[in-house]
């Protein structure tokens, strides 16, 4: 898993997965704090670790946390990645039924290229195949990794999903060219105007507020703790994936996961 890796530059984004999929490299130098969830899953996980490690810091030595036990993965993913699903019904950054048979946590920053893409050109087709018909939960996380606009973009999602408004953020801040525009404080308070966020002045409360920081925090510190340091990064019922995948990468790791049944215990076939 890779330790204080330096941030790249936007403009050198490429392809870090073996398949040749893109992720956006760029977490800063910052303290980390690993999830004790075995040596074996950390394996599984540094699919997204050594993405980023290849993008980011090739001189940078990546360690193994031993502390725990270990477990072997399913045919639906390894069960302590596919635990962090939270199947919390009252999310407002979730679409889909808590009980979907399969999971996908989403690691992503609003200044990310690739999970823009990802955004506009994937994630409607698997809604469309998988969310609607009650197969699959899509879970987000933000995980600001391109420092001051990132985190203020993310906790301008948060806010706007206390108003019921997150997906419509989503979709406005992820819109073509909207990255471009930077995510300075006049900027989020268009994409809430935009996105249909009903009190703005709640908002504007929320944006700032320790909760939202609290939030982010903790997500950023769950993507971390799996050694991701690039965006998008995706959990499939406790399955990784790094980068914008196409979308029959997606479709078939779903698929399988959906036919193996969730790997949590959790979610109802």
């Amino acid at each position: 898993m890779p330790k204080n890796t330096k941030p790249a530059a936007q403009s050198g984004a490429k392809a870090t997965a073996k398949s040749g999929a893109a992720a956006e490299p760029g977490a800063p130098a910052k303290s980390r704090k690993p999830f004790l969830i075995g040596a074996a899953v950390l394996v599984a996980a540094g699919v997204l670790g050594m993405a980023s490690y290849r993008a980011t810091s090739p001189d940078a030595k990546p360690t193994v946390n031993d502390a725990a036990s270990t477990s072997a993965p399913t045919a639906g993913g390894y069960p302590e990645l596919a635990g962090l699903a939270r199947r919390d019904a009252k999310d407002p950054l979730a679409q889909g039924r808590p009980d979907a048979p399969v999971v996908m946590i989403e690691y992503a920053d609003f200044k990310c290229s690739y999970c823009g893409k990802f955004a506009r050109d994937t994630e409607p087709a698997l809604v469309k195949k998988y969310v609607d018909k009650g197969t699959l939960r899509i879970e987000w996380r933000n995980f600001p990794i391109f420092g001051a606009e990132s985190e203020a973009a993310a906790r301008g999602a948060w806010a706007a999903g206390q108003q019921g408004r997150f997906r419509q953020f989503h979709a406005a801040a992820y819109a073509q060219g909207s990255k471009e525009k930077g995510f300075g404080g006049d900027r989020l308070k268009a994409l809430a105007e935009e996105a249909g966020v009903p009190d703005a002045s709640r908002f504007a409360a929320d944006l700032d507020s320790d909760a939202a920081k609290a939030a982010v925090k903790k997500d950023q510190e769950e993507a971390y703790g799996l050694g991701a340091t690039s965006t998008p990064s995706f959990l499939i019922n406790g399955t990784p994936i790094a980068g914008a995948q196409p979308m029959d990468a997606f479709a078939r790791t779903i698929d399988a996961a959906a036919a193996a049944g969730p790997a949590d215990g959790t979610g109802k076939k």
